[in-house]
């Protein structure tokens, strides 16, 4: 299952990081690391962007970002 698709409310585990380069290494940079907990908080009214709790602070993130982080139920 990837980020884009946890329901709101839910916290899950990230498994695996997709992507190549830089943007793998942005969406890192952020705190999106494997083992890390994330809470989804908020969606768009069309969807995009993604507000979740990453390590204690706010983040917002793009569906297609969202798309390469695979994670699991906590």
């Amino acid at each position: 299952m990837t980020l884009k698709e946890v329901s709101i409310g839910q916290t899950v585990t990230v498994k695996k990081l997709f992507g190549q380069g830089a943007t793998k290494r942005r969406i890192m940079d952020m705190g999106i690391t494997k083992g890390v907990s994330v809470t989804v908080q908020k969606v768009a009214p069309l969807g995009d962007p993604i507000e979740l709790t990453v390590r204690g602070y706010q983040l917002s993130l793009r569906k297609a970002d969202a798309e390469m982080i695979e994670v699991e139920q906590s």
